[in-house]
């Protein structure tokens, strides 16, 4: 995963949070993983360009203040992040939900799992696709 460096997961649990970003370092140390408990603050820092421009943005669906469908839809519309691929992050696997963000602009759809093995098992699989995707997109730019 030489290619990613920078994850941004956006939930109102701060124990999904702390096992999100805990299963990211037990698969590679080097990847920071920004966090925002908050969706309505995450989203005016990402609409204020006060965010680094993160490799991958995990977004929670069921959220206070600004759901993960209203935050999506929002962050597409800011022109740096535009591009970033989302994956939604949620508890739900239900099959109109994955459907719905994928009309949205979402990339992907991780359920979360009960385990953190699992967990790592997943994101793993996830980082390692979006590394090639990025890898591809540079040399194809240079």
């Amino acid at each position: 995963m030489e290619s990613l460096r920078t994850l941004y997961l956006i939930d109102d649990d701060t124990d999904d949070l702390d096992f999100f970003c805990e299963a990211v370092s037990a698969i590679d140390k080097r990847i920071i993983c920004f966090k925002s408990s908050d969706s309505a603050s995450a989203l005016k820092a990402f609409q204020n360009h006060d965010v680094p421009l993160p490799d991958i943005i995990f977004l929670d669906l069921n959220m206070p203040l600004i759901d993960g469908r209203t935050f999506l839809t929002e962050l597409k519309k800011v022109g740096a992040y535009a591009d970033v691929p989302v994956i939604i992050y949620s508890t739900s696997s239900s099959q109109r939900d994955v459907e719905e963000t994928r009309l949205l602009g979402a990339a992907d759809f991780l359920t979360k799992p009960c385990s953190q093995e699992n967990l790592v098992s997943q994101l793993q699989q996830i980082l390692e696709q979006y590394s090639r995707d990025v890898e591809v997109i540079k040399v194809m730019s240079k």
